[in-house]
């Protein structure tokens, strides 16, 4: 590619981008979601959070193509613990220091 080529893409790539998140905002109240969508709309983050973490959590650290969900995987069994922990104490930053604590624990100990 040449310069020009690049420069071509990063400015497309930048538009793009700026029309993507800028696009609610720049049409204001505008536009109308339908009821539906909104209450759909509420789950988007826990989805997008559980594709990022999930597969984390069951991967092997080599970075094969396979699922390890045994009792060898100190990732799996910090968010577990972190889960439990979760549950019981319902406060976000404990539970993601008691998630780290319990993840390098395992990690050092294996």
């Amino acid at each position: 590619m040449t310069d020009l080529e690049i420069w071509i893409v990063i400015a497309a790539l930048w538009l793009a981008t700026f029309i993507a998140r800028s696009g609610f905002w720049l049409a204001g109240h505008r536009i109308q979601l339908p009821q539906r969508v909104q209450e759909a709309l509420r789950y988007a983050p826990a989805c997008a959070l559980a594709a990022i973490i999930v597969p984390d959590f069951l991967t092997y650290p080599t970075g094969a193509d396979q699922w390890d969900f045994s009792w060898h995987n100190p990732k799996l069994l910090a968010g577990i613990a972190a889960t439990v922990f979760f549950q019981w104490r319902k406060n976000m930053l404990h539970t993601i220091m008691f998630g780290m604590v319990v993840f390098t624990g395992l990690r050092l100990m294996s």
